[in-house]
């Protein structure tokens, strides 16, 4: 009985080579010496082949989602300012943390006597159906390319959003 599973096998011999018979009739040896058989190069199954071509499939998927497309041309420009109201603005962490406080709703004043005039004003974007939304940036002082973006509708604070420049 056997204790291996019909799985393993034992590695396969090369015969070992035969004098060759010359042209004149004369037997000669090989007239390569003797070495180490080579196994023979081992072929993909169908199987192995099927699983490396689903992975790579996979990573070639993940890449696409993972790789951020190219944004279209309207959202570029609408992120342009419009005006440049004060080149010299800059957002503070402290009138961060005081702007995060402000309840939406707030009075566009409320919101000005935190932070004063912004860098530039952004052109204006339909948040809901029917209401524009102004939009006003400001560039972070620890990090001048990202910047607070507020948005008022109708005079009133409507909250905010970041914008990460590159």
């Amino acid at each position: 009985m056997s204790y291996y599973s019909n799985h393993y096998r034992q590695p396969r011999q090369t015969p070992t080579r035969r004098p060759q018979r010359h042209p004149d009739g004369q037997l000669r040896r090989a007239s390569t010496p003797r070495s180490q058989p080579q196994p023979a190069p081992r072929r993909r199954s169908r199987r192995q082949a099927g699983v490396l071509l689903a992975g790579s499939s996979m990573l070639a998927l993940a890449a696409l989602v993972v790789t951020p497309f190219d944004r279209s041309e309207q959202s570029r420009t609408a992120d342009l300012c419009q005006q440049r109201v004060q080149s010299q603005s800059v957002l503070s962490r402290d009138e961060l943390s005081q702007l995060l406080t402000v309840a939406e709703r707030s009075s566009k004043e409320t919101v000005r006597q935190i932070i004063q005039e912004p860098y530039c004003v952004l052109s204006p974007v339909t948040v809901r159906e029917g209401a524009q939304a102004e939009r006003e940036a400001y560039p972070l002082e620890f990090d001048p390319q990202t910047w607070f973006v507020v948005l008022y509708e109708e005079g009133e604070y409507a909250g905010y959003d970041f914008s990460f420049r590159r």
